[in-house]
């Protein structure tokens, strides 16, 4: 069975009613919307890479800190699917900007939050690529889509933990 991808649909049209239409395109695609944001997810992992290094250090033991370093390693992972996704859509070499880090937390407990709601907030993002990327590289983003959910998973059981 086809489901519709939200927004899909012509204005006046129904699911029912979509296929019948003669002019009806079952799919939108924007490769701008979708370059840009892959730009931006390479830098935001590599951001989430440095915020989670810090975060290991902050961590008050050694099952933490496996949890964390597991994260940011599905972070180093991501960065490179990223990369390669850039230069096989483009045929070149990604060139993101350089963002400055956010400022660092003061507190365990506050870095724990900062990086759960980063995890649920890059989802959202990963979601728009998703819904605009060319289908045979929709695995890519569900993989990461996957991991993300999961990180924020963990997150909100350290956070659980140490609150």
């Amino acid at each position: 069975m086809y489901y519709l991808p939200y927004g899909a649909l012509r204005p006046g049209c129904t699911p029912y009613t979509a296929f019948a239409a003669p002019s009806f395109t079952p799919w939108y695609r924007n490769e701008d919307i979708v370059l840009n944001l892959i730009l931006q997810s390479i830098q935001g992992e590599r951001n989430d890479e440095l915020f989670y290094d810090f975060l290991i250090k902050m961590a008050p033991d050694e099952q933490q800190k496996e949890v964390i370093k597991g994260i940011r390693d599905d972070e180093r992972k991501h960065n490179r699917m990223f990369r390669e996704l850039y230069t096989r859509l483009t045929g070149t070499a990604p060139t993101p900007k350089e963002e400055p880090l956010e400022q660092l937390p003061e507190t365990y407990l506050e870095g724990l939050e900062k990086a759960l709601l980063g995890e649920l907030r890059a989802f959202e993002k990963y979601r728009t690529i998703y819904l605009h990327i060319q289908p045979e590289y929709r695995d890519w983003i569900f993989e990461i889509m996957t991991d993300e959910i999961k990180h924020a998973g963990y997150y909100n059981w350290l956070y659980a933990k140490n609150k």
